[in-house]
């Protein structure tokens, strides 16, 4: 159940942190988590994080960095990388749609502020959606359930984030100017590596 539940953690926060610019409250739960900044050693030890004030280091630093990173020059979205023009389908035809609403999962994206449901960060919101329905799975003794979120996971990793996202955090950390987001996509990369590993394990067992 601990491991479950830090699965679920650790995509939420992936996700939150690729989704969207920070804001001062969440800055401040990155800069003092020790469990973030165990996972996080270039932000960890980067001066700017205790020395500067959080609004210039938002508005300075990290927020021109996450515009660069995910609107300017790189392409954030699976189908950007997966169709043949390099167009991201915004509508019903997304090879995402389907399965999310198989599992109940619905995209605000007023919200999210994402020009569709393919967007990395809304993919690792729906791998926290499926982590948090095994541990109700698994709290009520459904074991069978269980099972079956174990598939489905280890499915749409395979079908989905495997096949495009370590493209983009590879581009991700090489284009970074900030080590908060160097460390996002080496840590991003490292976990669905990881995280399929295990699933695939439990998958076969």
């Amino acid at each position: 159940m601990d491991e479950i539940i830090a699965r679920s953690n650790l995509y939420a926060l992936l996700s939150r942190i690729l989704l969207q610019e920070l804001d001062i409250e969440r800055l401040e739960i990155l800069r003092s988590d020790e469990t973030v900044l165990e996972f996080m050693p270039h932000w960890r030890d980067w001066e700017h994080r205790e020395n500067t004030d959080g609004q210039k280091l938002l508005e300075e630093y990290l927020n021109p960095d996450f515009t660069n990173l995910s609107l300017l020059h790189l392409v954030p979205y699976e189908t950007f990388y997966t169709r043949s023009d390099q167009m991201i389908e915004t509508g019903g035809a997304n090879p995402v749609t389907d399965i999310y609403s198989s599992y109940d999962f619905l995209v605000d994206y007023e919200v999210a502020r994402v020009v569709s449901s393919d967007h990395i960060g809304i993919e690792m919101e729906f791998m926290h959606h499926l982590c948090e329905a095994q541990l109700k799975a698994l709290e009520e003794g459904d074991h069978e359930a269980v099972q079956a979120l174990i598939n489905v996971q280890h499915n749409f990793l395979n079908s989905h984030l495997l096949k495009w996202a370590p493209m983009y955090l590879i581009n991700m950390k090489y284009e970074s100017r900030t080590p908060l987001y160097y460390d996002t996509a080496e840590m991003a990369l490292e976990f669905i590596l990881s995280d399929n590993e295990t699933l695939s394990a439990l998958v076969s067992a």
